[in-house]
């Protein structure tokens, strides 16, 4: 169980793989929740993250960056000791994030001013802005090409930013409606994206074209690629399940049933565990993949 609420609801949660300690948004109570993955429990609360959006963990640096759109502000947390280092100042309505280890920066992409930021997690400051073509989802590193990729709903496509300069490198179109589910199938080349119209498109990394694709049974969130199963998890929340999708096929493997609204996910790679997070009975479930 979880700290309860009375409506509302989690948004995006990361592993930090060291420990197995999921950090979730609570964004229903403005709060980052924590499993204990290894026991199955709520493990603490950190507090002071008004609308709590995107979670993401730096895993080198033991870092994790908790987005509050409620006050435009990422919060630093230090994976170990779970306490806030830092509060960076990022705009009005923080929401995606990516990080880049090689030049130790976080990318956030704002949905209310349609701008992308550079953050100093050091120095808690804003060192680059770019403005983006719409309304930003989900984003990810390309660590193979030292840029970022920001799922972009309308126009559907995706941004291509270099990660030094946030420098606009291509913006890729997406034939579906409201890309925002994002995730890197780095060994075939691939970018992995969800889309609102009912569909995963896989683009090629090295000219934007759709490679591949394959429906899906609702509107999606976010979505994990598992490289070690050739596997990708799609929440969709509405009904309510996990579409599991074969990459290698690009075909529906399996649908897992879960809760009306749960509509994100952490992934834990090294553990094979996925974690699904349930606003009605304010719960985790866990799946093992095998």
């Amino acid at each position: 169980m979880l700290p309860p609420h009375s409506s509302g609801g989690f948004d995006h949660g990361d592993v930090h793989l060291q420990t197995g300690r999921v950090f979730v948004a609570h964004t229903a109570l403005g709060t980052v929740d924590i499993i204990d993955g290894e026991r199955g429990a709520h493990r603490s609360t950190i507090r002071g993250c008004p609308e709590a959006s995107g979670v993401l963990c730096a895993q080198e640096e033991g870092l994790v960056f908790a987005a509050a759109r409620g006050n435009g502000v990422v919060l630093i947390i230090n994976a170990l000791s779970e306490a806030v280092t830092g509060r960076a100042d990022v705009g009005p309505k923080p929401n995606g994030l990516a990080w880049t280890p090689r030049s130790q920066r976080l990318l956030v992409a704002d949905v209310q001013d349609f701008h992308a930021r550079l953050v100093d997690p050091g120095q808690a400051s804003v060192v680059a802005s770019a403005e983006l073509p719409g309304r930003p989802r989900w984003c990810v590193y390309d660590p193979d090409r030292d840029r970022f990729l920001v799922n972009i709903r309308d126009p559907a496509c995706v941004a291509v930013l270099d990660a030094r300069t946030l420098t606009a490198v291509a913006r890729w179109p997406v034939a579906s409606a409201g890309p925002h589910g994002l995730d890197l199938d780095r060994e075939h080349g691939r970018a992995l994206v969800a889309c609102d119209g009912g569909r995963v498109t896989a683009l090629d990394l090295d000219s934007g074209r759709e490679a591949a694709g394959v429906a899906i049974p609702g509107e999606p969130d976010a979505i994990w690629y598992n490289a070690d199963r050739e596997r990708l998890y799609v929440a969709i929340g509405r009904p309510g399940l996990i579409a599991v999708v074969d990459t290698r096929e690009m075909a529906i493997a399996q649908e897992l049933t879960t809760e009306a609204g749960a509509h994100t996910t952490a992934f834990d790679r090294s553990r094979q565990l996925l974690y699904v997070f349930l606003p009605g009975s304010c719960r985790a479930a866990v799946y093992r993949e095998r």
